[in-house]
């Protein structure tokens, strides 16, 4: 009883320092006197200034642009690697790809992204909306395998097994048997990919060029501006925009469990 006690403890302790600077920068994206000590008063002016700024507004599309075309190519790849490595015959070679997945993972953003600047300079590409989705679609790869592999897994070979016994197809053994199965980790990653591609700053801060930007970069130059209580108001809508996926993922899982759950009992 009491570890257990200590383990609420600890959960809330690390809540507390998770979200605690997030509140305390909401907070003061509605303090009139426009500093970050003291608050003056309730105000809307700097969600005001962030809606009438149209280079915010298109540094925002961007950035929404980017990250779904980079998630929903990262996924299509992704699910095609997961299948690749989870029906190769050879585990050396099965090793090998997952080994070289999870390098992408765990290195050091400011190496991918200095790497990708040499790439694209080497190849004469200018930096920009092209550099900048190449570069997100790249690391959003390993993450949708690692969240679609675990599925693979799962999923009994005589599922497949018995698909070719009634005579379906190679793609109807992927579309009507693989696919439906994966679905729930297609689904995190895909939103695994778009999160990780909205909030990313080290690889775009490398690749993207004169003209163009994303979010988080500019957030960044204009912090270094000074302190503008229009960076709390656009971090608060961005913070609250991710909750909401959140949420909105939570149900969409809940809903094909649910589903998954209601199949499997009617056919016992």
């Amino acid at each position: 009883m009491k570890k257990r006690k200590w383990s609420h403890l600890y959960f809330i302790f690390i809540f507390i320092v998770l979200y605690a600077p997030i509140f305390y920068l909401m907070f003061y994206s509605f303090n009139s006197s426009g500093t970050m000590h003291g608050f003056g008063g309730f105000t809307l002016d700097y969600y005001r200034e962030v809606f009438a700024d149209t280079r915010l507004l298109v540094i925002v599309l961007n950035t929404f642009v980017i990250a779904l075309l980079s998630s929903v190519i990262a996924t299509a790849i992704g699910i095609c690697g997961a299948l690749a490595i989870r029906f190769m015959p050879k585990p050396v070679g099965k090793n090998s790809l997952l080994s070289l997945n999870n390098v992408l993972i765990v290195s050091p953003d400011v190496i991918i992204g200095a790497s990708f600047l040499i790439f694209f300079t080497l190849l004469g590409l200018k930096l920009g909306f092209t550099s900048v989705l190449v570069s997100h679609i790249a690391f959003s790869i390993p993450i949708v395998v690692l969240m679609v592999l675990p599925k693979l897994q799962e999923m009994s070979p005589t599922l497949i097994d018995a698909a070719r016994d009634l005579g379906a197809s190679q793609w109807q053994v992927l579309s009507k048997v693989i696919l439906p199965y994966i679905a729930p980790g297609v689904l995190a990653g895909f939103f695994m990919a778009l999160t990780y591609s909205l909030d990313d700053f080290a690889v775009t801060f490398f690749v993207t060029g004169n003209g163009f930007s994303t979010l988080s970069v500019e957030i960044y130059s204009r912090a270094r501006q000074g302190i503008s209580l229009s960076i709390n108001a656009l971090s608060t809508l961005i913070f609250l925009f991710t909750i909401l996926l959140v949420i909105g993922y939570y149900f969409i899982n809940r809903k094909n469990t649910s589903k998954t759950t209601r199949t499997g009992a009617n056919k016992r």
